[in-house]
């Protein structure tokens, strides 16, 4: 899937708590999350399916992964 992120606003979770291991993601792509390393700005960035990043910040809220 190609999509353009040249005019994508990104931003960090509140909860990053300003440190170095944050994502950061892009809202306002129809169907998709753009999502890339807060520390590599002008890395390359993913580009997720909607449904899963919901499914997956629903997995996280719920703790199905631990603690980390």
């Amino acid at each position: 899937m190609d999509v353009d992120l040249t005019e994508a606003r990104w931003r960090k979770s509140s909860h990053s708590g300003g440190g170095g291991a944050c994502v950061e993601v892009a809202d306002g792509f129809a169907g998709v999350m753009p999502v890339r390393d807060s520390k590599d700005p002008d890395g390359p960035a993913l580009v997720i399916p909607a449904a899963s990043w919901h499914s997956f910040v629903a997995a996280v809220r719920a703790g199905e992964f631990g603690t980390v």
